[in-house]
């Protein structure tokens, strides 16, 4: 991370955009899927070793999008895909030489994916694609996107129309359009437009109408995987703070020394302590196959807004140096505000909360 990536981060960020060089030299390491069987280029790790990579990502300052694509994305393809898909695809998944992105938020169907209105339409040995999609993570650099479409627009319930359609970048009828943002500069998200864009059957993953379950049955792990970037980044700034406070002279003393600044030190180590033991908890769990998405559900929302709150009271110990893109605390501060809002809002957390607990 310090040679390769931590360099590099200020050009990436003015740049937008991060070279297709660092995810093969990522892969040429193993930090890509190394959960995936070795038959299809993986080395057979637990899930402890994705936690520590995008741990460790995250607190050299990185938004490289590495927990989306081996965390969240290409599960899919390894528990849904045919052998034939998986033997096509994963290689490239955990080499670097595939970048993968899921289509599934649309402009007006975000957290509510019954209400999504691309279409895939059967024709002989292959499905006819017209939809857009928004907020695509990795959707303009992917070679592969996952995108949920309604082959069943007649499906009652709605959600049993739902399928999910692996489309290839290069195909024609599929286009991008890159998204300006707030934060995450060097991680790219675009909206994407399918206009008659023909795909082989043969890329439906896993059932036709089961596309909505498969996207539920991953939740608990894409909800694990942005609570760890939560942790991650809360103590990390929490570290430089610490670091910048005792150095920071004001009135004679360091910053530290003020009782005030100390409180909201130690207030914040607290609250972090607690969400780690929290976490660790819950990755022991996940790694042991229980159903915590409860908890998950939990940790998630309620880790993502420590995160935020950490940031805020990070930058104020910087004093006007925080407000300088010099000093890392002003793009944590940026990027984490991303946090209660991907893989699901805080709201929705707590209505998913709400309903498992009968209310």
């Amino acid at each position: 991370m310090e040679k390769e990536i931590v360099p590099h981060l200020e050009e990436w960020e003015e740049e937008r955009d991060v070279p297709r060089g660092i995810w093969k030299n990522l892969g040429d390491q193993g930090y890509l899927c190394p959960w995936v069987d070795e038959k299809y280029g993986g080395t057979g790790a637990g899930f402890e070793y994705s936690v520590i990579i995008n741990e460790e990502l995250v607190k050299a300052g990185s938004s490289i999008s590495v927990g989306l694509h081996s965390d969240i994305i290409a599960p899919y393809i390894n528990s849904y895909g045919t052998e034939e898909q998986k033997m096509k695809w994963l290689p490239g998944c955990c080499s670097g030489d595939i970048l993968l992105a899921v289509a599934m938020t649309e402009p007006n169907a975000g957290s509510d994916l019954q209400a999504i209105k691309t279409s895939a339409v059967r024709d002989g040995d292959t499905y006819i694609i017209n939809g857009q999609k928004t907020f695509i993570s990795n959707g303009m650099n992917a070679d592969l996107a996952v995108v949920a479409c309604r082959t069943n627009p007649k499906a009652d319930p709605p959600y049993t129309g739902i399928s999910l359609i692996a489309v290839e970048g290069n195909t024609p009828g599929f286009s991008r359009n890159r998204l300006k943002k707030l934060g995450l500069h060097s991680q790219d998200t675009a909206e994407l437009y399918f206009e008659d864009c023909r795909v082989p059957a043969s890329n439906l993953l896993g059932q036709e109408g089961m596309g909505f379950v498969y996207l539920m049955q991953k939740l608990q792990q894409e909800r694990l995987v942005s609570a760890i970037g939560s942790q991650a980044a809360a103590e990390r700034m929490l570290s430089d703070a610490v670091e910048y406070s005792k150095s920071r002279v004001a009135f004679g003393r360091p910053i530290s020394k003020f009782q005030h600044n100390a409180f909201k030190i130690v207030e914040m180590a607290t609250e972090i302590e607690l969400g780690r033991a929290f976490l660790d908890k819950l990755v022991a769990d996940h790694i042991a196959g229980k159903d915590i998405v409860t908890k998950v559900s939990m940790a998630k929302w309620w880790i993502g807004e420590l995160v935020n709150r950490v940031a805020y009271h990070c930058l104020q110990l910087h004093g006007g140096y925080g407000y300088m893109d010099e000093y890392p605390i002003s793009r944590f501060y940026r990027d984490v505000r991303m946090h209660t809002i991907a893989a699901g809002t805080t709201e929705v957390m707590k209505v998913i909360i709400a309903r498992q607990m009968g209310l």
